[in-house]
C-alpha cells in the first residue's frame, strides 16, 4: 500500500494516477508513480525500485514493468542506462562495468546485440559486431 505521508493524486493525469511509497512483501521498495486498479497496485509512470539484493532501477514504468527509459545500479558498482522493455535491457544503451569500461550500442533481452562500440579502461574505442559476450572483428576507431 502507498505511504499516506507519499501518497497524493496528480492534477490533470489519469484518474487513478497517483504517486507515493510501497514496499512489497519481500522487502522491495518502490517510490513514484503507480495507478491503482480493482484495489492493485500497478508501477506506471516514473519511479525508483529498490530491490533486496541491492539493484536499484530509476525511470519509466509500464504495465508494472520496467519499460521506456532507465537507469539500473548493480551492487556490482556496473551500471546500465538506457531503454527497457518488459523488465529486460532492450534497445539502444550504455553498459559500465566498475572497471569504467563500457559497451555503448544495441542491446536485445539483455544481451549485448549488434553494431556498437566497446571503450576500454585506456580509452581505446573498439568497433565492431556484438553477439553476447562475443565481439568477432573489432577495429580500433581512430579519432
Amino acid at each position: 500500500m502507498p505511504t499516506e505521508k507519499g501518497s497524493k493524486k496528480k492534477e490533470g493525469s489519469a484518474p487513478s494516477l497517483q504517486s507515493g511509497a510501497y514496499v512489497f512483501p519481500n522487502g522491495d521498495r518502490y517510490e513514484g508513480d503507480f495507478t491503482v486498479t480493482e484495489g492493485r497496485i500497478e508501477r506506471s509512470g516514473t519511479g525508483t525500485q529498490h530491490f533486496v539484493d541491492g539493484l536499484v532501477y530509476t525511470g519509466q514504468w509500464k504495465n508494472d514493468k520496467m519499460n521506456g527509459k532507465g537507469e539500473v545500479k548493480y551492487i556490482t558498482k556496473a551500471t546500465y542506462v538506457g531503454d527497457f522493455v518488459d523488465n529486460e535491457c532492450h534497445g539502444m544503451g550504455i553498459y559500465t562495468w566498475p572497471d569504467g569500461s563500457k559497451f555503448t550500442g544495441p542491446f536485445v533481452h539483455n544481451r549485448l546485440q549488434g553494431t556498437g562500440e566497446f571503450t576500454d579502461t585506456s580509452n581505446r574505442v573498439w568497433c565492431g559486431q556484438f553477439t553476447g559476450k562475443v565481439a568477432n572483428g573489432l577495429r580500433l576507431k581512430i579519432s
